[in-house]
């Protein structure tokens, strides 16, 4: 009861801080290094190292030698992963691959004359983008270029536009995502088997209901804000205002290759050749390098271009590397301290399923990723501890991790102080709590939807 009181207090205080806009990377490190040290205290016999490495030969030195332990494994593992997909794809971005899909992809749509109906269909072909561009933001800013203007043209209000394009990216989706391999990791499967037989499924059904409920959401907020529908005669789509060629039309494939290669040379396809994320990563990248060479045929701006790569790398392991390893402490912390093990007991003492351990789990990752505007910071900090709970019911780690993975990319959409949110409103000419307005029924149609999915097909 202790460990879990002190547990209790230190993640109300984190999620506080959080809220006050501290730095959550620091704080979650803070905070899990001031559990290991309390658990020395409150429970001295619980293990604080990382992997069963060796004792320093001091419990103090110990605490932090863990967070060496988890940087290590994390940069050499799960880290290479993500910083290898943000490399491939702010490289994409830079050499104009990234544009090139999205214009292909949107280019139909702009041919049917019903806005609602375009909005609808928006939402699911940015949600599959999303596979390609898995950051958030990035797409929100290329679709706001792009498709936000022919939707005000063809008659959909600014808000509404702007409120679809910050949930394109609601579902984490494909081994680009970090959540997604940090998901495959803990539930010890393939990311290509994880994506394809537990994300698809649910996914595909995910994106079915919020495309309806956005359409929904949508004509229901513009007619009580009086707004018309009215196509505009004239074009609003923007000139590039870097005075950049575009690129090929053929540049739109190369960003899905990586993701082609993962598939058919994993266990879904052919088994016998086993291709690493980071290895089609790599490959993805030569291959956009040797076409912006043949392209451009200027050695030294081609070669500099593909600092792209390596400067995107950096900016993953900044962002988002780190912020795995602080959750990890700030899980272990909680783990160490007793607070895992009191809600595991009290749950199956209360008659708690494992149906009913992962909707806590949900409305958790739910909380902290609305109050923290952050999807991965809220799977980060509690996915480590899904497998624990849920072979303590004796199921499967992936029936519980996969709802919460989804679930906390969903939930950010419902925070007004998620950057996505920000941007898109600033777009919109409305505030961040009327794009969440707007965004809230369709997220929650699909948290609703991840959820059931997780608990009827687990």
């Amino acid at each position: 009861m202790l460990g879990f009181l002190i547990g209790l207090v230190v993640t109300i205080v984190v999620a506080w801080l959080i809220i006050k806009k501290y730095q959550s990377h620091t704080v979650l490190l803070l905070a899990g290094l001031l559990l290991l040290a309390l658990t020395l205290v409150v429970a001295p016999e619980s293990s604080i190292l990382f992997k069963k490495a060796k004792s320093t030969g001091l419990s103090l030195f110990d605490i932090f030698d863990y967070v060496r332990g988890s940087l290590a494994y994390r940069a050499a593992g799960l880290g290479m992963i993500i910083m290898a997909a943000g490399g491939f794809a702010k490289y994409m971005d830079h050499i104009g691959a990234t544009d090139a899909m999205v214009d292909v992809a949107i280019r139909p749509l702009k041919l049917l004359n019903a806005p609602y109906v375009v909005l609808a269909l928006g939402y699911a072909v940015g949600q599959v983008l999303n596979i390609f561009i898995p950051s958030a933001a990035g797409l929100a800013m290329l679709l706001l270029v792009t498709f936000y203007p022919t939707l005000v043209r063809l008659g959909v209000s600014r808000a509404a536009a702007a409120a679809m394009i910050g949930t394109t990216a609601v579902l984490d989706l494909g081994p680009a995502s970090g959540a997604s391999n940090l998901a495959a990791k803990t539930a010890e499967l393939d990311v290509a088997v994880y994506f394809a037989q537990h994300q698809l499924p649910v996914g595909i059904a995910a994106i079915i209901v919020i495309s309806i409920l956005t359409y929904v959401s949508a004509r229901y907020f513009d007619k009580k804000e009086g707004h018309v529908v009215e196509a505009e005669a004239h074009d609003v789509d923007p000139t590039k205002a870097d005075g950049k060629k575009s690129a090929p039309a053929f540049y739109a494939l190369l960003p899905m290759l990586p993701l082609a290669l993962i598939l058919v040379f994993s266990k879904l396809l052919i088994s016998s050749v086993k291709l690493d994320v980071v290895t089609a990563m790599l490959i993805g990248a030569l291959v956009g390098l040797i076409c912006e060479t043949i392209r451009h045929r200027n050695g030294k701006a081609v070669t500099k271009g593909f600092m792209a790569f390596f400067d995107g790398m950096g900016q993953m392991f900044a962002r988002i590397v780190s912020l795995i390893v602080c959750a990890e402490v700030f899980a272990a912390g909680l783990t160490t301290i007793g607070m895992v093990d009191f809600l595991i007991n009290a749950a199956q003492g209360s008659g708690f399923g494992v149906t009913a351990m992962t909707i806590v789990m949900c409305a958790m990752v739910t909380v902290i990723a609305v109050i923290t505007g952050s999807g991965n910071a809220a799977f980060f900090s509690f996915g480590h501890l899904a497998p624990n709970i849920a072979s303590s019911f004796g199921a499967a780690s992936v029936s519980m991790l996969l709802p919460m993975q989804l679930t906390a990319g969903l939930a950010r959409s419902m925070s007004p102080v998620a950057g996505v949110i920000i941007a898109v409103s600033d777009a919109g000419q409305c505030s961040p709590i009327d794009i969440v307005r707007r965004t809230a029924l369709p997220v929650a149609g699909g948290i609703l939807t991840v959820v059931l999915f997780g608990i009827i097909f687990a």
